[in-house]
């Protein structure tokens, strides 16, 4: 097995993931992430490793192991992936999304790009270890967590609170959505990759707004519509202009992006250099201001009753520094006739960019992409890494891809269709190993 490189079982791996469904709804009803972890536990056993399968609940299932490095005396690095993916509607797709069929130089289904492709990255690295022997510069926990795409309740923020010893020593970590390419026109004209690191995410707060109304038949005149008065908080909430801010990250995203692109910019011309950004223009744009956005309405239960309550679910994100802020906001545009519930809530995160860690990731890419340019950047989503934050573990987002030109990335993150190329998961996984080789 020792002849085996990473890069040659990477793309297997990650077929065999995608090949097993574990969307996760929310609300429990979902297959849940056990025989994924049973699939991953018997990968790294077959490599002589001894993970640990641990469940917060029947089928919400995670693994972790740890890697003796050759400093166990510094701070360990978390690197970690989760199993569980949202789910699909079939009908939707030209391809099964859970067949993991090879198509046009991609790997398609879903979780090609959230995140199975980086979960088997992270395997066919882990395997290669334990064939070689190779001790990384130290210690690596690694996890492939369960339940990221729920907040992570009964996963990551699981762990933590009831396992918080399978993290002991860590000190940094690394997870999903950062160290992709995009391709800018440079200043002399010439296409070039610029990759994105993750080092900020925005805060997540999922709510619930609850109108209250007056119940009763619906001939007559209603003056205390449940309905009405939730209609016009969404309206409201939804037409607010939220400011736009730069955070650090954020501002120096665009400053390299003017260097490199050299085109100048001020804060009122950032649109100007938006669509530079290509495939990570979706993800920059929503970086800039906080968001709201409404994602799901409930109320009434038959055609001729004015209904006592009525109900719609908002996802808001907001950046670093901005909770109290946003949400008093969204306080005062309910209005008086709705309250403002918290379903989940999750904070915000910013890491230094000027950091040893940082630069590892940088030589990393450049080893495998010598002309490459590299810069920081915030995602609008969230990550497991917020779980482990509250240890005081500072993460940030790289999973390395060297994606083509004219891939919309962003779209593919929930999206339909969604796939990876067999390149890029080939080249990841190069970088990938040279980084926690050197870590």
């Amino acid at each position: 097995m020792t002849d085996v490189q990473p890069e040659d079982e990477v793309v297997q791996l990650c077929q065999d993931l995608i090949g097993i469904d574990t969307s996760n709804y929310g609300d429990g009803s979902g297959p849940g992430e056990r025989k994924a972890a049973e699939y991953v536990m018997g990968r790294l056993e077959e490599v002589g490793l001894e993970p640990e399968l641990v469940e917060s609940e029947p089928g919400r299932a995670s693994v972790l192991v740890r890697i003796e490095g050759e400093d166990s005396e510094r701070g360990a690095l978390a690197v970690h992936g989760h199993l569980d993916v949202v789910p699909a509607n079939a009908e939707d797709w030209s391809a099964d999304p859970f067949g993991a069929e090879i198509r046009d130089d991609c790997v398609w289904g879903r979780g090609a790009v959230d995140m199975k492709d980086m979960d088997a990255m992270i395997l066919a690295c882990v395997r290669e270890l334990a064939r070689t022997g190779k001790k990384p510069a130290r210690d690596l926990v690694i996890g492939f967590l369960a339940d990221e795409e729920a907040g992570g309740v009964k996963g990551s923020q699981w762990l933590v609170q009831n396992r918080a010893d399978l993290f002991e020593g860590v000190t940094e970590a690394i997870s999903e959505v950062g160290g992709y390419s995009v391709t800018v026109r440079n200043k002399e004209g010439a296409d070039q990759r610029a990759y994105l690191l993750q080092t900020a995410e925005k805060g997540i707060a999922w709510l619930t707004l609850r109108a209250h109304g007056r119940a009763g038949h619906g001939s007559l005149v209603a003056d205390d519509n449940a309905v009405v008065h939730l209609a016009a908080a969404i309206a409201r909430i939804d037409a607010h202009p939220w400011p736009r801010e730069f955070i650090a990250s954020v501002r120096d995203l665009f400053d390299g992006l003017s260097d490199l692109t050299g085109k100048p910019y001020d804060d009122d011309s950032i649109d100007d250099l938006l669509p530079d950004l290509a495939g990570a223009s979706a993800f920059v744009n929503a970086t800039l201001r906080n968001t709201a956005n409404f994602t799901m309405l409930n109320a009434g239960y038959k055609h001729n009753v004015i209904p006592q309550s009525a109900s719609a679910s908002l996802d808001c994100r907001f950046l670093p520094g901005h909770e109290e802020e946003m949400m008093s906001i969204i306080s005062e545009l309910a209005g008086e006739h709705v309250e403002v519930e918290v379903v989940h809530k999750d904070i915000a995160l910013e890491a230094p960019y000027d950091a040893p860690l940082v630069e590892k990731m940088k030589q990393a890419l450049l080893a495998e992409d010598p002309g490459a340019a590299i810069l920081p950047y915030c995602l609008s989503g969230g990550t497991d890494n917020k779980a482990l934050a509250t240890l005081g573990i500072t993460g940030y987002g790289f999973a390395p891809l060297r994606l083509p030109a004219d891939l919309d990335f962003s779209s593919m993150f929930h999206g339909v269709d969604e796939r990876v190329p067999v390149d890029a998961l080939k080249f990841g996984t190069r970088v990938l190993g040279g980084f926690l080789a050197d870590c």
